[in-house]
């Protein structure tokens, strides 16, 4: 993965106006939730199986049901500050620089880290706040370029959100503007499943 330098300003928005912003994003047509269209088991990345080995007890977890995050106005004001609080406290560095290997996924524990080691802490300190396992998904995505990025999925009833390192505010994955490959499966950790883009499907089956 690229390192990406994140340096920008976390302005305060008023609570109310945030939370009806996202809540508006999440409705798509007719007023149903924004998802992403999950499909078939695929590749674990090496990163997720490099961390595993590393931190043995984080993947341990047993096969669950599927949980989504009941999105309320107290809620997502949590996601708002643990996305602003990661983002604004870790330098960005690269894999390269910081470990000398391509890629490698760890908690930035000394204060950098690249886009996984942000998604990773964002969704440690989310389940410590108490959110479900479940719900809180490391997913690849491929930017405006073409080029590999990981963000965490806060997967709600209101649709899907993006906490991303490149920007102070959290948003519904349709506004994004990158192409979603894949993430963990919200039942097995340990399994990743292909995502794919409810409108292109549409198109598939309309041909």
């Amino acid at each position: 993965m690229f390192a990406r330098v994140f340096r920008t300003l976390v302005i305060v928005t008023g609570f109310i106006s945030a939370s009806a912003s996202v809540a508006g994003q999440a409705e798509g047509r007719g007023g149903k939730p924004s998802f992403l269209i999950v499909g078939i088991q695929t590749s674990v990345p090496f990163g997720w199986v490099d961390f595993c080995f590393r931190y043995n007890g984080e993947c341990e977890t047993p096969i669950t049901q599927a949980v989504d995050v009941v999105l309320k106005g107290e809620t997502f004001q949590t996601i708002e500050r643990i996305n602003a609080q990661v983002n604004t406290t870790i330098k960005a560095v690269s894999d390269i620089d910081h470990w000398h290997v391509v890629d490698r996924w760890d908690y930035p524990t000394d204060g950098a880290g690249d886009c996984e080691d942000y998604a990773l802490l964002k969704r440690k300190l989310l389940v410590e706040a108490g959110f479900p396992r479940q719900a809180l998904l490391m997913t690849i995505v491929k930017d405006q370029n073409g080029e590999g990025h990981a963000v965490l999925t806060v997967r709600t009833n209101r649709g899907d959100l993006i906490l991303d390192n490149l920007r102070a505010d959290v948003k519904m994955w349709t506004e994004t503007g990158y192409r979603f490959v894949k993430r963990q499966s919200q039942r097995d950790a340990n399994t990743w499943v292909e995502l794919r883009d409810p409108a292109s499907v549409m198109m598939m089956v309309s041909r």
